[in-house]
């Protein structure tokens, strides 16, 4: 299993969660994507994403004006 990191970092709706849907269909199961967002909606938008995609947000942070997620990519 591997962790990837998205720097997402002042990237408006909707572009953060087009861009972790389109990291996460480059992973295999099991890894770990670790996108990092300023935006606040995407406090909203990757959660939603992940109950289309089926994948886990398994923790949300925020560090200062930084909302990191840290998202396991489903097993098919």
């Amino acid at each position: 299993m591997s962790e990837t990191t998205l720097n997402l970092r002042g990237l408006k709706c909707p572009l953060p969660a087009l861009r972790t849907r389109k990291a996460l269909k480059r992973l295999a199961a099991g890894d770990l994507l670790v996108v990092e967002c300023t935006d606040p909606l995407a406090e909203i938008d990757i959660p939603n994403l992940m109950r289309e995609t089926g994948d886990a947000v398994e923790d949300t942070a925020r560090q200062d004006d930084v909302i990191v997620f840290r998202i396991r990519k489903h097993a098919k």
